[in-house]
């Protein structure tokens, strides 16, 4: 449909709705009822003809990185009804405030228009599922012992708390430019403190592109403390991108658009960029929105209008990397026909030494990239697990792919020892210990290295108990910009070595590029074996004030055909100011920090002195400054990898995934005292050895050192023996399959 079409529906709208305000204006009643179901009507017609656009150029793209980068980041199939019905929503609203504005020659914001009741009214006529918190959670038996796969019920007294498709937590309101949706940056001439907001590739141009291109080496740790970030960060939050590719309200392509337009928010390009030179701009996508999910009557009006972001996944350390968070996405990853409780795995490809590879996914064909040369018979498709990202990179890949074995070689121990366990006590039983795995890996061994002891002691400190006020939701901060500080850590290679942990001599290092969705070069390039290395034998590298980004991810994240490439610190600066998170010194405020005022102020946090002047120039305030820049420009904290303003974030986040999940592993209950001993004996480098085939590895497998001198045997590396799960097998109740249950 043409985009002048749009435009009449669009008028037809407010006509409508003028002759109806016009009919009782002398109340001066809220919108009536029948123009609000017109404006919700009309705003479906938008939403569903702008997916269908997207749907048949998806069908007639040839299958490309930037296919599979696109579709890595869409809702999942299980939430892409919620996700459409939370932009009628949105687009709903839009005309709305359009139409009166226009009436009366002034901005108007939709919580002038809109009641309570209205809103409520308006999200079902969306088709955003009633805002209601669940009828009762249940209790006793299993509800006591094991987690709902989408995190529901975590929290009895507020079910939502936590769980899967909510929405991110705010800890500071957001701050869009018409106070309820648009972006920073949407208004051309729109300023703060004085100043207009830099364009993002400008920034990326003055500053990450400007510093050292130099890597620089980590001396303390290893290339795994980058990608086990990335791995959990994939455990707790995910916020999916607006699953449209076509503008609602003109029906154009964002491919081939630089206004805004929702859900087009496209990356304008500096005249004489040195790469995308003769492009007006890039295109981006907004975050799907998300629908209303809580209460109405908790909410007042303006803020149930405020465009929210969704978390897709569940906010636990759970690992819903290895289970998924819905019970559609669980019950397709399981091998529902072994007595053990497996998980499945590849059918058509094994490891050296028989490990099994993750399973294809069913669709096909996917729309990763295959070997040069391949026929349609040799294809490797894309690999299934509990997170779509699985294939954005090799190491990703190769840390999912190991925790499915080890699932599978525990449930198989636990079933020799418990032979009247049925199928999915054994598959429960061993989820949860996986799931106690990533808790302790992360908190005991990785969140200290990145916050430094002193700010971990500080932030997050020993476990004091379950907390049933605290609410753990990932925030929006967190999951926007301060968990993605590790992009500044990235190699710009991958290193794949041989046993004695040297340059493998078949399968040589390669550029973070050619690594991309290509799950080939596991199946076809060596297996797991020589990427694992890399991992423990490779220095991390070293994010600091002169080096702050890879060429490899500003110019090269994801080689495309149209465009030819994407630059990751513009899409970070591009997603805070989509989500509207406010400036650096809001969050200085809020982490207990003075404010920074000026030049001198902001020499005091950032030693460079040329990085100052930088930021100043770009930014004019330090207010202004986005806060996943400031956040990788602060001077770092003492014995940690980031500043006090990253540390305080993600302390404070991280204390909140503790104390307020029923089911974490410390909390009293949830295990028997021997079994606490015993998971606490288990490591990621006893979790490398049980299935892969290492035979030496660190202590400490985020530590960097020399091999042979600072490694050790297998043989040497603790293990929690799982003889303190062993049962009486005359437990009532265990010994026979029961109805799965899910939330």
């Amino acid at each position: 449909m043409s985009s002048w079409i749009y435009r009449i529906i669009f008028y037809c709208v407010l006509l409508s709705c003028l002759l109806i305000d016009t009919m009782t204006a002398a109340k001066r009643k809220p919108p009536k009822t029948d123009c609000l179901e017109t404006s919700a009507k009309e705003s479906h017609h938008m939403v569903s003809r702008a997916l269908d656009q997207t749907a048949k150029g998806r069908n007639h793209t040839q299958s490309s990185s930037r296919q599979m980068f696109t579709f890595s980041r869409q809702a999942p199939a299980s939430i892409q009804g919620i996700s459409k019905a939370a932009e009628v929503f949105q687009m709903t609203l839009l005309l709305l405030k359009d139409k009166a504005s226009r009436r009366q020659k002034r901005s108007v914001s939709v919580s002038e228009l809109l009641s309570a009741e209205d809103v409520k009214l308006l999200a079902n006529l969306s088709g955003c599922p009633p805002a209601l918190q669940p009828a009762g959670c249940p209790t006793g038996g299993d509800s006591e012992k094991y987690r709902s796969i989408s995190g529901v019920c975590n929290n009895r007294n507020n079910p939502l708390w936590g769980a899967a498709s909510t929405v991110l937590a705010r800890w500071l309101p957001a701050e869009y430019e018409d106070g309820e949706s648009q972006p920073k940056g949407w208004n051309t001439g729109h300023k703060y403190s004085g100043f207009q907001l830099p364009p993002v590739r400008e920034v990326s141009n003055s500053i990450m592109q400007s510093s050292s291109q130099v890597t620089l080496k980590d001396e303390a740790y290893s290339q795994l403390l980058v990608d086990w970030g990335q791995y959990i960060d994939h455990d707790i939050s995910f916020t999916p991108q607006s699953s449209s590719k076509s503008a609602f309200l003109e029906g154009l392509d964002c491919l081939h658009m630089c206004e805004n337009s929702n859900p087009c928010f496209p990356i304008q390009i500096p005249l004489r960029d040195k790469l995308f030179g003769r492009k007006s701009c890039l295109p981006f996508f907004r975050s799907s929105p998300a629908c209303l999910n809580a209460p109405t009557h908790t909410l007042q009006a303006q803020q149930m209008l405020q465009r929210q972001q969704m978390n897709s996944a569940t906010s636990f350390l759970d690992a819903s990397t290895v289970y998924g968070h819905s019970a559609e996405l669980e019950k397709a990853l399981r091998n529902l026909s072994s007595p053990e409780g497996l998980l499945a795995v590849n059918s058509k490809h094994t490891d050296h030494g028989g490990h099994s590879y993750l399973p294809f996914v069913k669709s096909t064909p996917s729309a990763c990239l295959q070997q040069p040369g391949t026929g349609p018979s040799e294809r490797v498709e894309c690999f299934l697990a509990g997170d779509s990202r699985v294939n954005e990179i090799l190491p990703l890949t190769a840390l999912h792919t190991l925790w499915v074995r080890e699932h599978n070689r525990i449930a198989t121990r636990l079933k020799q020892l418990n032979v009247h366990w049925s199928s999915l006590t054994t598959y429960q039983e061993t989820r949860k210990i996986i799931g106690a795995l990533h808790q302790i890996i992360t908190m005991r061994d990785y969140i200290p290295k990145i916050l430094g002891d002193e700010a971990f002691e500080e932030t997050v400190g020993s476990y004091e108990g379950y907390d049933e006020s605290l609410n753990p939701s990932v925030s929006n901060v967190f999951a926007t910009a301060a968990f993605r500080f590790g992009h500044a850590t990235i190699s710009a290679q991958i290193r794949r070595l041989n046993e004695s942990f040297q340059e493998h001599p078949n399968f040589s290092s390669l550029n973070l590029h050619q690594t991309f969705f290509s799950p080939w070069r596991i199946i076809r390039e060596g297996g797991l074996d020589p990427i694992l290395r890399g991992l423990l034998g490779w220095p991390a590298a070293r994010q600091n004030q002169q080096h702050l980004m890879t060429e490899e991810l500003t110019e090269k994240l994801v080689v495309l055909n149209i465009p030819e490439s994407l630059d990751l610190a513009a899409l970070n600066l591009q997603r805070g100011r989509d989500h509207g998170l406010p400036g650096y010194n809001d969050w200085r405020a809020f982490c207990g920090y003075d404010r920074v005022e000026s030049k001198a102020d902001l020499r005091a946090v950032v030693r460079d002195r040329a990085l100052v002047e930088q930021l100043m120039d770009l930014y004019g305030h330090p207010n202004n400054i986005d806060v996943w820049l400031a956040g990788l420009v602060e001077d770092p904290l003492p014995g940690a990898r980031i500043g006090p303003i990253f540390a305080c974030l993600i302390g404070k986040q991280m204390k909140t995934l503790r104390e307020g999940d029923r089911f974490w592993w410390e909390k009293s209950g949830v295990f028997s005292p021997l079994q606490r001993q015993e998971l606490q004996k288990h490591s990621l480098s006893r979790v490398f050895c049980d299935n892969s085939g290492l035979t030496e590895v660190p202590l400490d497998p985020f530590t960097v050192g020399m091999y042979p001198k600072d490694f050790v045997s297998c043989a040497s590396v603790p293990s929690l023996d799982l003889e303190a799960w062993k049962e009486d097998n005359e437990r009532d109740g265990r010994d026979s399959d029961s109805t799965e249950r899910h939330i």
